[in-house]
């Protein structure tokens, strides 16, 4: 199920095509697994990590070393070949931004702080935060262009409606109900260069993602999803930041055999095990 459309948020030339959920009856269609909806429409600018959460409300009952971490002087560095993923030995960023200082910031110029950066934007963009509004316009603010984050915040405002929360079990604020948990978290695989420039980077982010209510009376348990983000990156004042991005499903492994746990056995453990910061 590719989500298939370029999601150009800057001021480049050319018309963007960014597929949303109609405003009207079947409002929040999404996309059901194995087949495609016919309730969406194309609209400009909403993040396409969305998608996932979309398509959740709606279901059915070794490498060869590090990348080169020196700068471009233009054209593709990396092109599409592997790009191991294996610790370099350069130091993280020791910045953070963001609602609750949650981003790290200050990444490196080169290849590998624009890998890190789209993988640590993939976990923001996967957040719990992403359903509450205020949070939401401090992350898109955040690792967006301001001519990007301009034109999509519109777009996610109207996404994010009372209606499509209420698929998911959340009030009109985003919130869980009383002894419930809702669970949103990105888990990145890895990170592929697809190019290299200075100024300019295409990143792609293979992720796992979890997503639903953990809660005696839900209807929406948490599950497992299996993505590819691409992030269309540029060198903005003194960091890395999202002008464009797509998203396609898979690839996915074939499900293990492992028992599902109680959904107080989820809640624990999402309450004891907190995220990763991806920069190496």
């Amino acid at each position: 199920m590719s989500f298939g459309d370029d999601h150009d948020y800057g001021g480049d030339p050319g018309q963007t095509r960014t597929r949303l959920p109609e405003s009207g009856g079947d409002a929040h269609g999404g996309r059901r697994p194995m087949r495609t909806s016919r309730s969406l429409v194309t609209v400009v600018g909403v993040v396409v990590l969305l998608v996932a959460a979309i398509a959740f409300a709606n279901r059915g009952g070794g490498g060869n070393g590090p990348a080169s971490s020196g700068k471009g002087s233009g054209g593709s560095a990396a092109g599409a070949a592997a790009d191991p993923t294996a610790p370099t030995g350069t130091k993280p960023v020791t910045g953070t931004s963001g609602p609750d200082g949650a981003i790290p910031s200050g990444f490196a110029d080169t290849q590998q702080g624009a890998a890190s950066a789209a993988a640590n934007y993939a976990v923001a963009l996967g957040s719990v935060g992403m359903f509450h509004t205020q949070q939401r316009h401090a992350i898109v603010d955040t690792i967006y262009t301001p001519a990007a984050a301009a034109k999509l915040q519109p777009s996610l405002d109207t996404a994010y409606s009372t209606d499509f929360l209420a698929q998911l079990g959340l009030d009109a604020s985003g919130n869980a109900p009383h002894g419930s948990t809702f669970i949103s978290r990105t888990i990145p695989v890895g990170t592929k260069v697809d190019s290299y420039s200075t100024g300019a980077a295409k990143i792609s982010v293979w992720y796992t993602g979890l997503i639903g209510m953990a809660g005696t009376t839900s209807k929406n348990p948490v599950a497992t999803t299996w993505k590819t983000a691409t992030f269309q990156l540029q060198w903005a004042g003194k960091d890395w930041k999202i002008v464009s991005d797509t998203e396609k499903s898979g690839p996915a492994p074939v499900p293990g055999d492992d028992a599902a746990s109680t959904a107080e056995q989820i809640t624990k453990a999402v309450k004891q095990f907190g995220g990763f910061t991806y920069a190496r």
